[in-house]
Parts: C-alpha cells; structure tokens; sequence
C-alpha cells in the first residue's frame, strides 16, 4: 500500500496538496515514512531476514533517492575517495542483504570506515527538504550502528575492536590507547587534592580517556564547579559508559555497563548527572532511554550548557585575560548530532583576550576530528588523516589554538596540530584560566604534570 492509496474520506493526501505549504491538513504530520513497506516474513526468518525488514525501509529511502550528496562531506570520503566507505554505500548494501545478494561477513569490514559524526544526515536531501515539516532524518549512524551490532551477533568481529572490548571488559573501562594505565582503582586519581564527596543528588561523570589520559579536563571541570559553589560528586564505582561498545556493535556489554551505572546511581540517590564529554552525552541521552525506557529517571546535564548558564547568571565572571588567537573546533556530537552549538561560544566570548575566530564552518557544516565511532582502534591512519586536514583548515586562518570541548577529538587533532603550529586546547581549561584557576594534571597522559 502506498500513501496514495490509503483509505478513508478524510485521506489527507486525497487532494492535491505542496509539501511544507501552510495550508496542508494537519493529519500529514502523522503519516508515517514509508518508502519499502513492510512485507510478510517466512515463519521461520533467517537472522539477515529479521535484521533487514528492520532497516529496509531506511535503507530504501537513501538507495532510491540517489543523491549521494553525503560524500561531500563525509570525513571518510574526503580523505579516502573510497566509493565502499560511503554513506550511500552503507544503505546500499543493507538493500543488497535485503535482496539475499550479499551476506554480512561480505560487507561488515566496510563499516569499520565510518565517524558516526552525522554530516551526511544532515546534507542527504532527504533530511534537507523534509525534516521541518515530517521530523524526518536520514537515518545513517543508526544504519552503520545496526550493522555493525548485526556482525557482532553474527560473530563476525573486526580485530582492533573485539581485543578493545575485551580489555574493557575487564578492567571496567576502556584501555585508553596508548600505554596509560587503567583500572577501577585509578578512576579517580584525577581529582587527587580536590576534596570531593562520593555521591549525592548531582554527580560528575568523567569519560575514559579524561579520567585516565587527559586528567586536566575533569579537573578544570571539578575546580570550576567549586568556585561556582555549585554542589556535586563523584559516582561510587563509575565504569565506562558503554557507549564506545555500543559503536562498535557490542551491545550486550554497553548494556552491562549501562546497568552498573544506572545501579550505582541509585545506590547513591543521585538525581542529575553532570557529563563533560559529548560522547558520554550521546550514550546518556540517546543510548540509556533506549535500554531502560520510563525506568531511566536520571537528568543528563551538559557541562558546557551548566557553564554558560552560571556565567550569565553572574555565578562565573572570566577576568583573566587570555591572550590567543583562537577558532572553535565543533564536536560533531554536540553540534551535528544535538544541535548544541551556541553555549560553547558564549563562554568563548566571555574570556577577555580572545581574539575568536568564528567564521571557520559554523553551525551544522563544521568539520570531524577523526576521533569518533571507534576508527581510531581500527585505522588509526585515517583519523590522523582527518585531523590533519582539519587542524590545516584552522591553519588557513592564522590562529595560533584550536579549541574544542571533546577529550575524544583534542588528542588526534593535538598531534596534528604539533605539525602545523596550532595548539589544541580544551573549553574547560580555556575557561578555568580565565577564571584564575590552577588546574594541573596531564594533557598527554602524564607528561605534562601530575595532579596537584
């Protein structure tokens, strides 16, 4: 059945109408996407049967569309020019198992070459022309997520990323790439000589890499919050949030984890989480619901978001001159992926000394690190690739900082950015200077300092 065959006299699309003008019924809104309905199963449907009338429809949309405008931006391609590693290439395939052409052990390497940053969700026409009016959204990232978990479930599994989930299965966190070590009884080490509480209403939950690599994050994240008066603490026993698992397809231990920290949570009656990092961000807010559905009744609240809030209350008052040449590099969680793109630059343009420029690909059209979807585990060269070329792209401005707000993304580009002159400098600690706060700790996993 086709739209245009639905039934009934009050059929919306009964009379001729124009996508998007004011005057159509309201009844539209409610009609469902539905590019390659759903069909009658075999009573016994294989795996790839069962996974493809799930995706199919999504799949559909991208392969009869043909745009490909996608490639254009996604970071992949850019470096690549690798036709296999698109985006329409991923729907393609999934068309290609739905048709019994092609099998995932065929197609699941192909996956690996994906950022999940969500640019070519926002550039597919199909977004463009129709997410104002149905809410609609290529649905790309969840696509690469699903076959990837489909792999997994198969016991297909990519080298790099099953040895990485191993190892996090084991020590409760991700190893951290790299020869940092980790485990439960150094997660805290970070906030050494910060006096803060376990527990309570608010907590801080601090990622991976943060808490073991890049300490000086949490640290200008917890200092601040204290001279905010700003009341929070830290989780009992915090193990990584699943969401890298998740990425990567191992869905089964991101929900374990996922279940040990909401438990956690509760154990300590804490209401409100304070999250740092956007990829902490994605798994709390769009992850976790999916799990616990009604059940997960904890509030996510951004740092970024908490900290322009506190300075336009007064609560933060940057005095400290900061006298650099800056631009903003958007993570592509925060920005593409939730939209979150103006806190960041209020608090930029709150730190005196700054000499912002913001003209490098604002809003959604801003550019990947390389840093995300679990690429730097399997082709760690194409990350660097990718961060080379957007620490070249602030090169072009003459900045002498970059600045992001990602643990994530600030060390591949940190290491592109030793070739081009440029320093890679995190929000929070740009911020906590200005603010006269002594930070301390570690930019490249401990030699750069220890914690205070």
């Amino acid at each position: 059945m086709t739209q245009l065959d639905r039934p009934g006299p009050s059929d919306p699309l009964s009379v001729p109408f124009t996508p998007g003008m004011r005057g159509n019924p309201d009844e539209l809104a409610a009609i469902p996407d539905e590019i390659a309905h759903a069909r009658e199963l075999p009573i016994e449907p294989t795996p790839t049967q069962e996974f493809t009338e799930t995706w199919r429809n999504a799949a559909y949309n991208c392969f009869s569309s043909g745009h490909k405008f996608c490639r254009e931006v996604c970071p992949v391609m850019q470096v690549t020019r690798n036709e296999s590693w698109t985006p329409t290439a991923f729907h393609a395939n999934v068309v290609a198992m739905d048709k019994g052409e092609m099998t995932i052990e065929e197609i699941a390497s192909d996956y690996v070459n994906c950022t999940q940053c969500g640019a070519c969700e926002l550039r597919c026409p199909n977004t463009l022309f129709t997410g104002d009016f149905y809410r609609f959204r290529t649905r790309t990232v969840d696509v690469v997520k699903a076959v990837r978990a489909f792999a997994v479930e198969s016991g297909v599994h990519q080298p790099a990323w099953q040895s990485w989930n191993e190892r996090t299965e084991d020590r409760t966190h991700e190893p951290v790439l790299g020869e940092t070590p980790v485990s439960q009884e150094h997660v805290r080490d970070w906030s050494d000589g910060l006096d803060l509480s376990i527990g309570g209403e608010t907590v801080l939950f601090v990622d991976c890499e943060a808490a073991f690599y890049r300490t000086s994050v949490p640290r200008a994240v917890a200092q601040i919050l204290q001279l905010a008066g700003y009341e929070f603490g830290l989780m009992g026993e915090q193990w990584c949030c699943g969401g890298p698992a998740a990425e990567m397809g191992y869905v089964d231990q991101a929900k374990r984890f996922a279940q040990h920290n909401l438990d956690n949570w509760r154990s300590t009656d804490t209401k409100r989480v304070l999250v740092l990092d956007p990829h902490d961000y994605i798994s709390f807010t769009e992850d976790y619901p999916k799990y616990f559905g009604a059940d997960f009744d904890i509030e996510v609240v951004l740092v970024v978001e908490l900290f322009a809030a506190l300075i336009r209350d007064g609560r933060l008052t940057p005095s400290v001159p900061v006298e650099r040449t800056i631009t903003y590099h958007d993570p592509c969680r925060l920005n593409k992926r939730k939209g979150i793109w103006k806190e960041p630059r209020q608090i930029l343009r709150s730190i005196p000394g700054l000499d912002f420029k913001d003209i490098d690909r604002v809003t959604q059209w801003s550019y990947c690190s390389g840093g995300g979807g679990g690429l730097p585990i399997e082709k760690p060269e194409l990350t660097a690739a990718i961060s080379a070329g957007r620490v070249d792209k602030a090169a072009a401005l003459e900045v002498d900082t970059l600045v992001s707000a990602c643990p994530w993304s600030e060390r591949p580009l940190g290491e592109a950015g030793q070739a081009s002159n440029i320093d890679v400098v995190d929000l929070h600690e740009l911020l906590a200077e200005s603010l006269g706060i002594t930070v301390g700790g570690s930019r490249n996993g401990g030699s750069e300092g220890s914690p205070a």
